[in-house]
């Protein structure tokens, strides 16, 4: 059904066109018609790699199937309404052997950093294998009635989002056996830019584990083609790749997230501040688990006062059962009304650093694995100014720029 109302809508395109190529009136006019055809590209649904069965069911059929799934891997149908991939692939006698789960778990409920176990899926009654906790990477015996695995995970396009980290580690247990991957790709809602510290080794860990800047514009399933074509696998092996592509996409593409891609990224704002807020987690100041406006403000009981307009107080909710300050008045920032960033904001982070009563204590040993850098951490203890630092990402930037474009699939 998408598929045939996206044809519609590409002939009302061509049709528009035509009779203004044909009209030779006025600018007023053309105007107008940039501003009809504009109006009809934007309405043309993105169609997400799952919708798209006729290109994967044919490899999955007769075979033994792993799904790297959780909550947001769905089906879409009319209607905003949906059906979960692992329950549609089911209906059409595909035999699932297991689901792999990444950070939150296989329906998304467990909390950020909270150990998952493996165990039976309530619904389906398909063991589901935990790739947070105890095993980051799928063991041969986990695999070993797994002759394709599918990865279908809505990701966020940030390097601290551990998702790309659990893609990593699928493609090169299923590389070591010889199990080909299909990944199924989704927008990334974060798409529309490269920004940020490149990764450095020293500082390697799940939440950064490839050399790429904290925001690295491309979809889940040109990052899969990046690991491989880089062999960034362990001794370089490479897997078999098969990436299900976006269709109407393109890296500009406005795209709200229909379903929730972890429990405190609560909405397309959340995802936006996210790469400029998670620095955040790396000191101890709150980015607002606890509230119901996680990573959209933030604030510290150590905070003064008289700085802020703005206060609010942590407590256990979805997602976060204990918070940072739970319980304590923070004062400090409502970011809910920030336009769309198309950078990294660094000015909220040396806010607060240059505020903080005890200098010593900002900071915490987790900070340099979020930054993927030591270097941030010491630049802003020296008073550098957000554009100071910036500068010192551009060479880096650069090169990234030159390797990410070998595997871009949309523009």
């Amino acid at each position: 059904m998408q598929t045939n109302l996206t044809h519609i809508k590409y002939v009302l395109i061509l049709f528009v066109f035509t009779s203004f190529s044909c009209n030779s009136n006025t600018k007023k006019n053309t105007a107008n018609n940039s501003a009809v055809v504009k109006e009809i590209v934007k309405d043309i649904p993105i169609i997400v790699g799952a919708n798209q069965t006729e290109d994967y069911l044919s490899m999955l059929k007769g075979k033994r199937v792993g799904i790297a799934a959780n909550q947001t891997s769905v089906i879409f149908k009319e209607n905003k309404d949906y059906i979960h991939l692992v329950d549609s692939l089911i209906k059409m006698d595909i035999s699932i052997s297991k689901v792999f789960a990444p950070e939150h778990g296989f329906r998304g409920k467990a909390d950020a950093g909270e150990h998952i176990t493996d165990g039976i899926d309530a619904e389906t009654g398909l063991p589901t294998v935990s790739l947070y906790g105890s095993n980051s990477k799928p063991s041969k015996e986990h695999l070993e009635n797994v002759d394709v695995m599918v990865f279908d995970i809505q990701d966020v396009g940030v390097r601290f989002y551990t998702y790309i980290s659990t893609l990593h580690y699928i493609m090169e247990a299923c590389a070591e056996l010889e199990i080909p991957v299909i990944v199924l790709d989704r927008p990334n809602p974060n798409g529309h830019y490269i920004d940020g510290p490149m990764l450095e080794e020293n500082v390697k860990s799940f939440v950064g584990m490839h050399p790429v800047p904290i925001v690295y514009g491309m979809t889940i399933g040109e990052y899969a083609k990046m690991i491989n074509g880089e062999k960034w696998l362990e001794n370089g092996i490479q897997c078999d790749l098969t990436v299900v592509s976006l269709e109407n996409y393109t890296h500009h593409s406005e795209y709200d997230l229909p379903i929730l891609p972890s429990p405190n990224l609560p909405n397309a704002t959340s995802i936006n501040l996210y790469p400029s807020l998670c620095f955040f987690e790396g000191t101890d100041v709150s980015c607002g688990r606890g509230t119901e406006t996680q990573f959209q403000i933030f604030g510290a009981p150590f905070l003064p006062k008289e700085s802020f307009d703005f206060s609010f107080t942590p407590e256990p909710n979805f997602g976060a059962k204990s918070p940072k300050h739970q319980g304590e008045l923070c004062f400090g920032r409502d970011l809910t009304q920030t336009k769309k960033l198309s950078k990294i904001d660094l000015s909220w982070l040396i806010e607060a650093y240059s505020l903080a009563p005890q200098k010593e204590a900002f900071f915490n040993k987790f900070f340099p694995k979020l930054a993927g850098t030591t270097a941030l951490q010491t630049q802003i203890e020296k008073g550098m100014s957000a554009e100071e630092i910036r500068a010192t990402w551009a060479s880096g930037l650069k090169a990234f720029s030159d390797v990410r474009e070998k595997y871009l699939l949309y523009k």
